[in-house]
């Protein structure tokens, strides 16, 4: 049996122990030392592993725990396939395209219709959404590397390049000569102000619970009252249908019930959530 008195392995870490002090020492010596050229020389000619990247978008002034936390993920995983041997790509990417930057664009230049887009120019204003992601990912990347994270820094990948968008054009090219694509309807979020579609993501936090006015009918034959979606429906409700296991029966009015013609309406608040504006 070990002595129960075993000296401890490790030394215990004083309190005036500086974190960040040891994480700028290892990124110094891994640039003194160039650490990742060594690595890349030393895995030229392994087997390939591509990993792609997926872009975090360049609209942000500074990166985010939840960017750091998703990004820390990915280094480890490219590093674990580096030490089996593999030859990787070390390509970040930068998603430029999307509402978020544009929006955010309009608001530095106190523009807020597509009017006064068009009236400040669209080129300039594509110039101007160019500039915040160029600056966004320089924050970007700047914070990646204090992270310690490991990418051809000079050849990260943008959504807005020729390159990328004439690939995707290509490819949907490949798309509709193999029969790959067809036309239909779909129901989609629309934003009228922006007078474009709106994905998941760009609706996030735009709902909110709101209070309207409703209508609800009561017909004499079951006492039944159908709650029509609008009062404007409230006249084409002419019968009543319940399931069987309601239990019919006669039901005073209150003092807010008007009659008009054969149906008995009340007037009454009906609360809903999520509501659209």
């Amino acid at each position: 049996m070990a002595a129960t008195n075993e000296k401890t392995r490790f030394t215990p870490v004083g309190s005036s122990f500086d974190l960040p002090e040891l994480e700028h020492g290892v990124l110094e010596l891994w640039e003194s030392e160039r650490t990742f050229d060594a690595l890349k020389k030393k895995n030229a000619g392994g087997p390939r592993f591509s990993f792609i990247d997926g872009p975090i978008t360049a609209n942000v002034e500074a990166m985010g725990v939840h960017h750091a936390w998703g990004r820390t993920y990915k280094d480890l995983y490219q590093r674990y396939k580096a030490m089996q041997g593999h030859e990787l790509r070390w390509q970040s990417g930068f998603d430029c395209q999307g509402l978020w930057v544009e929006v955010q664009v309009e608001r530095e230049l106190s523009l807020n219709s597509k009017r006064d887009i068009e009236s400040y120019g669209i080129d300039r204003f594509s110039r101007a959404c160019r500039a915040r992601v160029d600056r966004s990912a320089a924050v970007i990347t700047k914070h990646d590397i204090r992270l310690g994270r490991w990418m051809n820094w000079d050849d990260s990948y943008y959504t807005y390049s020729h390159t990328n968008i004439s690939h995707i054009w290509h490819v949907l090219k490949l798309c509709h000569e193999k029969g790959w694509l067809y036309k239909g309807h779909r129901a989609m979020p629309w934003c009228a102000r922006c007078g474009t579609a709106l994905s998941e993501h760009e609706m996030s936090g735009s709902y909110k619970e709101m209070t309207h006015t409703s209508l609800y009918v009561r017909f004499p034959l079951t006492g039944a009252r159908p709650w029509p979606s609008s009062p404007r429906l409230s006249s084409a409700r002419r019968s009543g249908m319940t399931p069987s296991c309601w239990r019919h029966s006669k039901e005073r009015p209150c003092s807010g019930w008007a009659t008009r013609g054969r149906s008995t309406i009340c007037r009454s608040e009906h609360r809903r959530s999520p509501a659209t504006a």
